[in-house]
């Protein structure tokens, strides 16, 4: 089992980069310096410049494999939903019980994100951190219904989807199953980052997690 699983590649949509980063060593090293960067400077702050210092590298060799940071930053966010997707599917794919099935799959989308040693040359926490941080600014764009017709966000909405039918199999009466689904995802994030800035705005903290309030609210939507 352990020499299949490394053999897992989160394939993501080619017309997000110019070369597949995981192709070469400079690529992967572009991938792990970048999370790093980005997580230790912020995405505004974050140039190919940087990186290209940061890895010894010319600035010009970076942008072979990425048009802008913002594809860079797409690119990112597409392999952490990506990953996010594989462990969903893993851990539910021998659950018959519809409820039992949608807890576990809250669980991984909402619960605070630990190293997953499958992918060395990925830190998940700091991407984790990217993700909570920065993914709006991945879709916030004039750009963006364009982008979504290239199937730069397939990945999210594959994986909202998976959500969405885990939730009417439980309840197939309930009439906002999309709703909740895209609900959770994003709320999810949100949560992460108010236990993190602002602690007064959510009752999430260290002895109650997001995951525990997204199972209670969908449990309570769903059997009421």
């Amino acid at each position: 089992m352990n020499e299949l699983l490394k053999n897992i590649r989160i394939t993501i949509n080619e017309g997000i980069y110019l070369k597949d980063p995981e192709s070469s060593k400079l690529g992967k090293r572009i991938i792990e310096d970048g999370i790093l960067l980005i997580d230790e400077l912020g995405f505004d702050n974050f140039t190919f410049k940087k990186l290209g210092d940061r890895i010894q590298s010319n600035e010009s060799s970076i942008y072979r494999y990425f048009e802008n940071k913002h594809k860079f930053l797409v690119y990112l966010t597409s392999w952490y939903w990506g990953w996010k997707e594989y462990q969903l599917v893993f851990a539910t794919v021998n659950i018959t019980n519809a409820s039992e099935k949608l807890t576990k799959a809250i669980e991984i989308l909402t619960r605070r994100v630990e190293q997953d040693q499958l992918f060395s040359h990925i830190n998940e926490v700091a991407l984790s951190k990217i993700v909570i941080n920065e993914y709006s600014k991945s879709y916030l764009t004039k750009e963006v219904d364009n982008e979504n017709k290239e199937g730069y966000f397939v990945i999210y909405k594959r994986l909202s989807g998976r959500l969405k039918t885990m939730i009417s199999d439980v309840n197939s009466d309930y009439p906002y199953p999309a709703s909740l689904a895209s609900t959770i995802m994003a709320g999810s994030l949100h949560q992460h980052f108010l236990i993190d800035h602002f602690t007064s705005l959510t009752d999430c903290n260290a002895s109650t997690s997001p995951s525990q309030y997204f199972i209670h609210l969908t449990s309570t939507l769903l059997n009421s």
